[in-house]
Parts: C-alpha cells; structure tokens; sequence
C-alpha cells in the first residue's frame, strides 16, 4: 500500500526564523513574518540601479555593491572631470572634488578610504600624481615612480596597499610596470609579461589579477591573464573575448569582468566569471559599454557605473548578482 508521503509529499514546516542551511527546493512557513517561503536556484542576472548625477567615462572606481566611489574621468565632449560621487546601493550623491581633474587613471580601497593614481589632465598632461580620499575630502599624496595614464581598471589593493598596473606613459608607450602604494609612497614591483593599457585588474596588493588590454600601435587586443603573488606575474587561462576598456570587480581566485570594446570599434556586452583558473561567460551587460569606468564589488555582487553607450557617455548604473540559491517569498501571483 502506497504511504502517506508518496501521495502527498512532505508536509510544510512551520518555523519562527528561516533555516540556517536550506536546501534548493525546501518549502517553509515562517511563522514570525506570515509568509510562506521556498529556496530556489537563480541565474546570474544585472539590474539597473540608481544613475550617476554626472554621466562620465574612464573614471576610477573603488568600493562594493552598496558603497561604491566614483572619481574623475571623461564627461561629453572628452572634458576631464575633478567629480567624486559615492553610491548607497541606490543613489548616488555628490562628494569633495579631486584635486587634479583628469581621465584613464587608477584607482582602489573603499568608499571612505579611496585612492586614485595617474590619469591625463588639462596642465598636467600624463601624470603620477596620486591623492587619497577620507570619505569627504582627497588630498595629495606622494606621487607614482613613472606617470601614466590608461591604467588597468577596477583598482587593486586599499588605500595603504595598493597597486598600479600598465598603462601607456607618453601616448606612444604601452608599459607593464608595477608599482606598490603603502600608505606613504609608490615603489617598483614585477612588470606584466604582456604590456598593455586600457586593461582590467582587481584583488589585492598580494594577489592580484590583470586581464585584457590592447597594446598599440598596431592596435591587438588581448585576452590575455596574469596572476600577481606580491612580486612577480603569471600567465594563466586567457579570457574567453579579448576586449580593451572594461572594467572588473572581485579577488584572484572569484573575479567578474564586463564590458569594453572587443575589436575596433566594436563594443561588447560580454561578463565573464573567473574561479582562479578559467573563464566562464555568464550573463551579459543590458548595453554594450565601452571605456567603463572602473568597477565596484565582489564576483556575486558586482556594479558597473557609466562608460559610453553607443559612442555616448552614459549614466546609467546596473548591479549585478551571480548565480546561486536565493530565499524567495511565495505569493499567489
């Protein structure tokens, strides 16, 4: 004779908090918040958020998801930008100005303790000059060993160990020097194997990731990866599209990268994964973006902000979130 559970399956347990450690699939009832509750698996996917106040391109980011920094980069018209904004996970609000205005520079560490290096500006042309950020106001610190601009996007390290990745140094010189911040002054490290500007690099001072690229002249586009141990580079799996002006968010071993341009002049939407030892292509941006602005987050909770849509700065912001279990309310609709 058949049994009960077979007819009708398991029966919904009623719980005053939601369990620990669900199961895809489970079904529960909590009885606190009156809501009937499911653990389900959801594709990674990008939704927009709120947009930047001043729409803008190769500038530095730094931060999360929910606390990112935005700083300098290019406005309509290729006008170099001195703009800070900071995001809350929902808007984003007008901070201190950096001192020297200026595009293609560096950046790293968190929403109240940033830092951005190198970068071309009006009067200063291709520049070291590096300042740090308290949450309200930048101020000048010591500036990097070798000017550059064009710098691997999406910041490495923090505001006391930070570390800047290849670029271009005069307009005709793709370099892949490394040089380490630590809080007082910038000192020559490893350089890339394969030089390259307008890159993508995230992670930390001792583990590091750098990936895509162009060098020029004659324009290649790379999908090119190296690893960073805090000395020297590595080169690992390339990624899955070559691609130059993107930007990137997480750590050596989870990292996420989108956008960019994918040959000349075409731009790409695509976002891969990264596990510490291949690429994998996962959902991609709602808009093609080339020249991003530097990326904010983790590979799960990623965020792009501005860049050129279609040729045209933008503002729109999108968050992104990968894929894995979610907790879901289950309604009648």
């Amino acid at each position: 004779m058949a049994e009960y559970i077979n007819i009708r399956g398991q029966s919904i347990e009623v719980v005053a908090s939601d369990p620990a450690n669900p199961t895809v699939g489970q079904i529960w009832y909590n009885s606190t918040s009156n809501t009937l509750k499911g653990l389900e698996y959801q594709a990674a996917a990008w939704a927009s958020g709120g947009n930047l106040n001043t729409a803008r391109y190769l500038g530095a980011g730094a931060g999360t998801q929910t606390a990112a920094l935005l700083s300098a980069g290019a406005t309509p018209g290729n006008f170099s930008s001195n703009a800070t904004e900071e995001y809350d996970g929902s808007t984003w609000t007008s901070s201190g100005n950096v001192g020297a205005q200026r595009f293609a520079l560096g950046g790293c560490g968190t929403q109240t303790a940033g830092l951005i290096f190198g970068g071309e500006g009006p009067g200063i042309g291709y520049t070291g000059a590096t300042e740090a950020y308290n949450g309200s106001t930048w101020s000048p610190v010591n500036p990097m060993n070798t000017a550059r601009y064009k710098i691997a996007t999406s910041g490495v390290g923090t505001q006391t160990a930070g570390l800047c990745v290849a670029g271009n140094t005069d307009g005709a010189t793709t370099t892949g020097a490394t040089e380490e911040y630590d809080g007082t002054s910038w000192a020559t490290s490893g350089s890339l194997n394969t030089p390259r500007e307008n890159g993508i690099a995230f992670g930390i001072q001792t583990a590091g990731l750098c990936c895509s690229g162009l060098f020029a002249p004659p324009v290649v586009f790379y999908a090119a990866t190296e690893e960073y141990n805090g000395a020297t580079w590595t080169s690992v799996n390339s990624m899955n599209t070559a691609r130059a002006g993107g930007a990137g968010a997480g750590i050596q071993t989870a990292g996420l990268a989108f956008g960019g341009s994918d040959s000349s002049p075409a731009v790409t939407a695509a976002t891969e994964e990264y596990d510490g030892t291949s690429w994998t292509n996962t959902t991609s941006l709602p808009n093609a973006t080339g020249n991003v602005n530097g990326g904010a987050g983790t590979q799960t909770a990623g965020l792009i902000f501005g860049g050129q849509v279609a040729g045209t700065a933008t503002a729109g912001t999108f968050e992104y979130t990968g894929a894995g279990p979610v907790t879901k309310t289950i309604t009648a609709s």
